[in-house]
């Protein structure tokens, strides 16, 4: 069940493509007296219109209430002293977020309506679009970051990328202000949503007709699959949803794209089975995904401290992967200062599982190679 609160809205914050920061002012106190009576609040005005500072809205607290990682927001769920105004007439019929109270009407790319109709009806092939995947949205700006360092190594013109945006984590693509600030930049082209996902520049049905669209409507050079941000996760082998990662493997392979696996790695994770290589990584890699693709192992810089010895650690672990134990091809691409300082010039701020750069910088230059590789393949023949 939601756990409920009114308020009224004392701030109108920060705002960025699709969303908009709020302070409320709760009008129910906590039973757990440490829980604020002011929460910062997150609203989608697509869904539940503008507001300004006195309005009156409910917010859903339930994952503060139980102290989850929802970036610390209360969501807005309504206005509370009247309703929005009535969105003007549009096209499109894709429902997402189905049969929630808050399920949206979106135009899909292939819809029979979208201009883009006849184009995704016939659409059946990547042409040997390279698709990076990985599970956890924080792999999205390093991985991009590696793409456009291999641009400018081979100079070549900077690598049209699209992000396609699956319904693991957060749903409103609104949500993710990696993405507002990596379109900003120009560091990705295009935000397509999948599945439940919605609020991309492009809306499809599955991760299939995102890659398709990603290939066929956005042109984009190569396509980076990663679910949105705050990933649900039990502690088990099955229970998180980055598994996805191994399907969206197959979906790029059947489609005839070559598929590209970003590691999840650290080197400052306390829990031993995240150490290295991630075991969710090892699952979706080696049980879900049944096709063969480039599994992209860093190797660190020695002169690095700490680095060195998780270079050997990683590659020991990624042998059940690759051939000749597992079906996937090795890739090693060194992950150097060049590639660090890649990752420094980012428009958006690198953080995983709370850590950043300096403290886990394994993870984010095994995410940068799997770019730096995806590129490296524009120049060579698809299989």
């Amino acid at each position: 069940m939601i756990t409920w609160r009114a308020g009224v809205v004392e701030q109108v914050g920060t705002s960025w493509q699709g969303a908009t920061e709020l302070t409320v002012a709760l009008d129910q106190p906590w039973a757990d007296p440490t829980l604020p009576a002011r929460v910062k609040s997150l609203a989608y005005p697509a869904l539940v219109g503008s507001l300004e500072r006195g309005r009156r809205v409910w917010v859903n607290v339930s994952a503060l209430a139980r102290g989850l990682g929802t970036g610390g927001y209360a969501l807005v769920i309504a206005p509370a002293d009247g309703q929005p105004a009535d969105p003007p007439p549009s096209p499109g019929h894709l429902v997402k977020a189905r049969y929630t109270p808050l399920q949206a009407m979106v135009l899909g790319v292939d819809d029979q309506e979208s201009e883009h109709h006849d184009t995704m009806r016939d659409a059946d092939d990547l042409d040997g679009l390279p698709v990076v995947v990985a599970d956890l949205h924080s792999a999205l700006p390093a991985i991009v970051a590696g793409a456009r360092l291999a641009a400018e190594r081979a100079g070549r013109a900077v690598p049209s990328i699209a992000y396609v945006m699956t319904d693991g984590g957060a749903l409103p693509a609104w949500f993710s202000r990696s993405v507002a600030g990596l379109r900003d930049a120009g560091w990705i082209s295009t935000c397509i949503t999948a599945g439940q996902a919605f609020g991309g520049d492009l809306e499809t049905v599955s991760v299939h007709t995102a890659l398709l669209a990603a290939r066929h409507v956005a042109g984009a050079d190569l396509a980076v699959v990663v679910q949105g941000p705050g990933n649900l996760g039990t502690g088990t082998r099955w229970g998180f949803s980055g598994v996805a990662a191994g399907e969206a493997i197959n979906a790029a392979a059947v489609l005839g794209g070559r598929p590209v696996a970003s590691l999840r790695v650290s080197g400052a994770d306390p829990r031993e089975r995240h150490l290295g290589i991630s075991h969710h990584s090892l699952t979706a890699y080696g049980k879900v995904a049944l096709v063969p693709a480039d599994v992209v192992v860093p190797v660190f810089d020695p002169a690095e401290p700490g680095l060195g010895p998780l270079s050997a650690r990683v590659r020991e672990q990624a042998a059940v992967l690759v051939e000749p134990e597992g079906r996937h091809r090795l890739v090693e691409v060194p992950a150097g200062p060049d590639v660090w300082h890649a990752l420094t010039t980012s428009p958006v701020r690198l953080s995983t599982m709370g850590r950043g750069l300096d403290q886990d910088p394994s993870a984010f230059l095994a995410a940068a190679v799997a770019g730096v590789h995806a590129v490296a393949l524009l120049d060579q023949p698809a299989r």
